[in-house]
């Protein structure tokens, strides 16, 4: 995976990608929904009911963000326990306003964490979240070994992540939007116009569908899917810990 960052060459992906969440954090959520036309709650929804089956007691969510999917974990799943990390301490403020506002705090946690130098001793959760993130990566196999250390035997991973369409015209259109459309907006709504060029940018250099399994199998995952959303848009990948 080519490293593509959000402002320079030089100086650490993950110092720059935490300093832009920090700027956007305000605007995110808002942005998440409007930019999407509201699509990417459904593909959280879908994300964690495929987690349904195993009914994880303890769940971590990493690059949590603001805690859209964490709330979406607990709403459908109830676990005993969600832990939520983030490197970016704007983006966890707005996340623990919403989970103080929903009376959850005894059940969700947020912490600041690297995701590719995760806190948490082996085999610590049933399941491991993230939605939106593994592209921010700065090492993306370091994360995703992290994430498999962590699961118990047996546990899952589920990741939504942005993909490619492959057809036509829908992919030119996509194209189109998620180049030029896409920044334009949100340079005038975030007053960050680096951010949402960086969007389009690590999307195109993301090793998504068989590249991406490929990858979750290279760290040990096994019985790895790969469904593909809203005609190629996004995807979920569910990986399973060997037993």
């Amino acid at each position: 995976m080519a490293e593509v960052k959000p402002y320079s060459e030089s100086g650490s992906k993950k110092e720059q990608v935490s300093n832009m969440f920090d700027n956007i954090a305000h605007y995110y959520d808002f942005l998440n929904h409007f930019l999407s036309l509201g699509i990417d709650r459904g593909w959280r929804r879908k994300a964690i009911g495929s987690l349904r089956g195993l009914a994880p007691a303890r769940l971590l969510d990493v690059a949590t963000g603001t805690a859209d999917l964490a709330l979406e974990a607990h709403r459908q799943l109830a676990p005993i326990s969600i832990v939520g990390v983030d490197i970016s301490p704007k983006m966890l403020e707005k996340g623990r306003i919403k989970i103080e506002g929903r009376k959850l705090s005894d059940s969700i946690v947020l912490e600041d964490g690297d995701s590719e130098n995760l806190r948490f001793s082996d085999a610590s959760f049933d399941a491991v979240t993230v939605a939106f993130g593994v592209r921010n990566f700065e090492n993306l196999r370091r994360g995703l070994a992290e994430m498999h250390r962590v699961l118990r035997p047996g546990g899952q991973l589920v990741v939504l992540e942005f993909s490619k369409p492959v057809t036509a015209p829908f992919k030119q259109l996509f194209h189109l939007y998620f180049r030029y459309m896409l920044p334009f907006i949100g340079k005038f709504t975030s007053k960050d116009p680096r951010a949402y060029a960086y969007l389009y940018e690590s999307v195109q250099a993301f090793p998504d569908g068989a590249a991406f399994v490929g990858e979750l199998t290279s760290v040990g995952f096994r019985q790895v899917e790969a469904k593909s959303l809203t005609l190629g848009i996004c995807s979920v990948y569910l990986a399973t810990k060997s037993a």
